[in-house]
């Protein structure tokens, strides 16, 4: 997470300092809540919540938004703390 506050930029909550590191180089933060949704709309088939799962999830995102695939972490987070998948 911090990493993604310092990289990514035109957001109300990131910071965007570090310019040397692109967006397109972070990796999605995996947590049970966003394990969960990721496995429930099919983005995600992995069943352990690991770096292997960080890896595949990220892909998949990247295959949607290649420049940020880190952009739908808070909506998968919300999700999958608000709604029960």
């Amino acid at each position: 997470m911090f990493l993604r506050w310092m990289v990514r930029r035109d957001s109300p909550v990131d910071f965007g300092l570090w310019t040397n590191i692109s967006p397109a180089d972070l990796l999605i933060p995996l947590d049970i809540h966003v394990a969960r949704v990721a496995r429930s709309l099919g983005l995600l088939a992995r069943k352990s919540n690991d770096l292997k799962s960080v890896t595949e999830l990220t892909g998949k995102l990247k295959e949607f938004r290649p420049e940020d695939p880190v952009f739908y972490d808070y909506a998968l987070f919300g999700l999958g703390v608000y709604e029960e998948f």
